[in-house]
């Protein structure tokens, strides 16, 4: 699946917002990629899944054990590359804006750990979650996503495959253009749902 493909998903789900969006990183932008609208169709993920995990297979070469997500944007992608890997699957929620496991669920010493989320863009929620993996005693062997809004600038301590990535420019709060500035800003992340 080519950038245009996986763009044009986006768009006929209408989940290619435009507007003035606040990120969960707290960066301003023009443009929100509604991946949960995205991933709603069953038929759309399936395709999405189907195309991030072929990535994954030809550059993550270490075996995978384990899939871990970060609540929210990760837990439908994540586990439909989980179904696609034939591997368990477990997510990290914020507590206190905190990432940590719940649920039941557990990271064993020595598990190869694959991190995927649906969007990065600073790689803040990225590095969040790799170190409750680490702290468990996982490994993390990469780290996938649907679109990377960094264009390989997130700052990551794992390699990252993404489905393709998306230059969307993003703003600091105290350097938002004039078209922007009058504009109401929406905070549709979920970094700090309680």
């Amino acid at each position: 699946m080519n950038k245009d493909q996986v763009i044009s998903e986006f768009i006929d789900a209408g989940a290619l917002l435009e507007g003035h969006f606040i990120l969960s990183s707290g960066l301003h932008s023009s443009k929100y990629l509604q991946c949960a609208l995205a991933l709603s169709d069953p038929s759309r993920a399936k395709r999405l899944s189907s195309a991030l995990s072929e990535k994954i297979k030809e550059k993550i070469k270490e075996k995978i054990d384990l899939i871990v997500s970060p609540a929210m944007g990760g837990v439908i992608i994540g586990h439909e590359i989980a179904r696609n890997l034939n591997v368990p699957f477990v997510f990290l929620e914020r507590v206190n804006g905190a990432f940590e496991l719940r649920r039941g669920f557990s990271i064993k010493p020595g598990l190869k750990c694959l991190l995927v989320e649906d969007i990065v863009t600073t790689g803040l929620s990225s590095n969040e979650s790799m170190e409750v993996v680490n702290n468990y005693g996982g490994e993390i062997v990469g780290e996938a996503c649907l679109i990377d809004r960094s264009c390989g600038k997130a700052k990551l301590d794992t390699e990252l495959v993404s489905l393709t990535s998306f230059d969307i420019p993003t703003f600091d709060s105290d350097n938002i253009p004039k078209e922007l500035i009058n504009v109401p800003a929406i905070k549709p992340g979920s970094r700090n749902i309680t």
